[in-house]
């Protein structure tokens, strides 16, 4: 009857996550009122936007820890759920949790089935989640690309990034992925597909760009900025376009939004001359219009196998802190993510 949890235990003051910022507790499972139900949480999903919400009045200190998860219900009563559905919802960084009316988490999305039979039901919080919708909604929809076209894709082993590749590849386009030591810049040619890699670490980042990206960059799917950005200025075509998804290098300071400011006076002056279109990515915006569109365009990708997708799994909840630092230090591989508890829709469990 114990429910553990991870809280949020002061409001983060430092550039990057330390082990202070989170406490682990223990309560009682909930019980489900009306039109809630009961679910045990398997897979929570980690991602860099979580660290803008700690360091915000979005999540409250003494509060579960905000996260999306993949839960499976165990007393439901609510109508058109039943013990025993997979669904994915927003049960946060602990075991159990409440989804419905009167729950936070449920205003933000409603529950949605999944059906293990389509595609393993961790994807619901990565290539056919929130994660690959940032992917399609900042490419396609954003940035509109053409066949042809050149799209360079920063983090491009990361969970967004990966995505982002394929989806350029199936639609005609000479994808150039920035990544970091040679094992991901590889996997990123070698098994993503994308045309060439290069590597953040090198020193001569705008030559190797430069070199990879011939005729130009049409299109930018920007999560790192920095010293990736400045290089990828003055490679950038005429009326290129920009998706800014994120810019994790630099989640550490005290104003994100100041950040994003900064950075778009940082490319201002080429942005004028050169007739680009830069636009930040909000995912949310796109939710209610486009989600099915995407849904049934991905599913059908990745069952064909025309996408791909690596995951780095954390197994056991008390790993959570330490996997949302290794992802915002960049020592993760592939879609960050923890499995809390045993997934039953596997036919073997996951090694």
């Amino acid at each position: 009857m114990i429910n553990a949890q991870w809280i949020l235990a002061r409001r983060p003051v430092d550039g990057s996550p330390v082990d202070d910022d989170f406490s682990m507790v223990e309560t009682r499972i909930p019980q489900p009122g009306p039109n809630q139900m009961l679910t045990r949480t398997i897979y929570l999903s980690l991602d860099p936007y979580q660290w803008g919400r700690w360091r915000s009045a979005s999540n409250p200190i003494g509060r579960v820890c905000h996260g999306r998860t993949v839960s499976q219900v165990l007393e439901s009563n609510l109508d058109g759920y039943d013990p025993g559905d997979f669904i994915f919802n927003t049960n946060g960084w602990q075991e159990y949790g409440l989804t419905g009316d009167g729950i936070s988490a449920f205003n933000y999305m409603f529950p949605r089935k999944l059906d293990p039979s389509i595609a393993p039901i961790s994807t619901a919080v990565g290539v056919l989640g929130m994660l690959g919708l940032t992917a399609y909604s900042g490419l396609v929809l954003q940035c509109q690309p053409r066949s042809g076209e050149t799209v360079v894709v920063s983090a491009a082993s990361g969970g967004v990034g990966q995505v982002v590749g394929q989806i350029a590849k199936l639609l005609g386009c000479r994808v150039v992925g920035i990544a970091g030591i040679e094992e991901k810049c590889s996997f990123v040619t070698e098994t993503l597909g994308f045309d060439a890699c290069v590597s953040h670490l090198s020193e001569s980042l705008v030559d190797d760009l430069s070199s990879a990206c011939p005729e130009g960059i049409d299109i930018y799917f920007e999560s790192v900025g920095g010293k990736v950005f400045e290089a990828v200025l003055p490679v950038l075509n005429r009326k290129a376009r920009i998706s800014l998804c994120g810019l994790i290098s630099q989640y550490g300071n005290d104003d994100i939004e100041t950040t994003f400011e900064a950075w778009m006076m940082e490319g201002k002056e080429v942005f004028a001359r050169k007739d680009i279109l830069a636009q930040r990515l909000s995912v949310g915006n796109f939710v209610r219009d486009y989600e099915s569109q995407f849904l049934s365009e991905m599913s059908h990708w990745v069952q064909a196998g025309q996408v791909k997708y690596k995951e780095d799994l954390w197994t056991g909840l008390e790993q959570a802190p330490s996997a949302f630092r290794a992802m915002m230090s960049g020592r993760n591989f592939g879609k960050t993510l923890v499995g809390v508890s045993d997934d039953p829709s596997l036919v073997e469990p996951r090694k």
